[in-house]
């Protein structure tokens, strides 16, 4: 049980990786928060979770909007009490990212907004709740594409970015 009584939200937390994250954290005895813009989803998870033993509450939230993405953390830590774990899972490419020159500008800032804006703004509504509980831990997906930058120019570069913005929250955050 080595999340006991701790209080972890997870974005895009009712499908594939963030799922199995959700699922993973309240066998270990979490409290999850799931973050998930599909309501049916989202509420079968929170139900697999219940049905399982676990603590666990959805909100629906779409994670590239600011006022979405504070009412959804806010409401955990009220009806929880405390913030430890912030997992910005949701993300994904589009099959419009295209070669730059061919790329409209709604596919680029869709990509931005659900890869790189999200964890912004989760971090930025998060991280003074965890600085009231007491510390944290906040971890930020990315893919191999950061790396390489080989395809999807706009995903790569979104989550490029994450890694930078990751780097620099754990020197001003440690």
């Amino acid at each position: 049980m080595e999340f006991q009584d701790r209080v972890a939200i997870v974005t895009g937390g009712s499908r594939g990786i963030g799922r199995a994250i959700v699922q993973a954290l309240a066998r270990e005895g979490a409290k999850v928060a799931i973050a998930e813009i599909k309501g049916d989803l989202g509420r079968a998870t929170e139900k697999a979770i219940r049905d399982a033993g676990g603590d666990a509450v959805f909100y629906e939230t779409d994670v590239t909007q600011d006022a979405s993405l504070k009412r959804a953390i806010d409401a955990a830590v009220a009806g929880y009490g405390r913030l430890d774990v912030l997992m910005n899972c949701a993300g994904g490419t589009l099959v419009e990212d295209v070669p730059v020159h061919k790329m409209d500008l709604a596919i680029f800032e869709r990509t931005i907004a659900l890869n790189l804006r999200h964890p912004f703004l989760s971090c930025r509504h998060g991280i003074p709740h965890m600085i009231a509980s007491g510390g944290g831990s906040i971890i930020n997906f990315s893919t191999w594409l950061a790396l390489i930058g080989q395809e999807k120019p706009i995903y790569a570069a979104a989550k490029g970015g994450i890694v930078a913005f990751t780097r620099t929250l754990a020197t001003e955050y440690m």
